[in-house]
């Protein structure tokens, strides 16, 4: 009894350890940002609370930076990837899963490979091609990479094919077609695993950096986390104003989970992962 009490003790305090080990950064985010140039480059270790709370940088962030149209911009971003990645990765995982056709297996073991590449390789044909399109600094330059997944394409076939087959077979001696028997029967019932995906798609659309900073230059194009690096100088920064744009930056994602709390909860249990 001891020794479970003592065990119980030791794992609290690995997780509390743990914990504030991970939130060190946030909470030295937040507190730089209301600091003064000197407090927040000051080599004295002790100088960890602003001596007066200001608001100066998130002013001088606000007033210099257009944040409404950054918010704009990656949200649209968000939102068509999330439906897109969402549709055709749904609509290829019923093919593969519950469809028969040729070259059905070298079909898949073709998308199995993209998920074996790094994603780094296909920005020079995808930069070429919206290019070659004249869709530089627009919208569907940044949504162009998360139309298609073939990470959702694996998940949601799995999802299918854990599906009975009795439903399906039922519907069909209702007369239902294929397009019915998709829409009507096996999508609903494959909703979780819509909803996983749509929470890493939004998840790491929201994080990417490299694409959008290659293809929208202008700042009325780019996104939230292309327009806080380049707040960043090569000799000097300004830190307090840097850690205000970044607070200002999650504060859409915080919402989003603070609303979809339950389905964050729900989508990271139903496909094993971790954001």
């Amino acid at each position: 009894m001891a020794k479970d009490k003592a065990n119980g003790i030791l794992i609290h305090v690995i997780l509390i350890v743990v914990a504030f080990v991970m939130i060190v950064p946030f909470l030295w985010m937040f507190l730089t940002a209301f600091k003064t140039i000197g407090e927040a480059t000051s080599i004295n270790p002790f100088v960890i609370f602003p001596s007066s709370w200001k608001l100066d940088s998130f002013l001088n962030v606000w007033k210099n930076y257009n944040f409404l149209v950054l918010y704009k911009n990656t949200l649209l971003m968000i939102f068509f990837r999330v439906v897109c990645a969402v549709l055709t990765a749904t609509m290829a995982g019923y093919a593969f899963g519950r469809m028969n056709f040729p070259g059905k297996n070298i079909a898949f073991t073709l998308v199995m490979i993209q998920m074996m590449v790094p994603a780094q390789i296909f920005i020079i044909p995808q930069y070429v091609m919206v290019s070659k399109l004249g869709l530089l600094n627009t919208l569907f330059a940044l949504v162009f990479p998360g139309v298609v997944t073939a990470f959702g394409t694996f998940l949601l076939k799995t999802s299918f094919q854990g599906l009975p087959k009795d439903m399906e077979e039922a519907a069909m001696v209702d007369g239902c077609n294929y397009g019915q028997r998709f829409l009507l029967v096996m999508a609903p019932l494959t909703r979780s695993a819509m909803v996983s995906l749509g929470i890493f798609t939004a998840v790491f659309a929201f994080k990417d950096l490299m694409w959008p900073m290659i293809v929208c230059s202008e700042a009325s194009t780019t996104t939230l986390s292309a327009a806080l690096a380049k707040m960043q100088g090569q000799f000097s920064s300004n830190y307090p104003e840097l850690m205000a744009a970044a607070l200002m930056a999650c504060l859409p994602m915080i919402i989003i989970y603070v609303i979809f709390q339950k389905q964050f909860v729900e989508g990271i249990a139903t496909s094993g992962g971790k954001l």
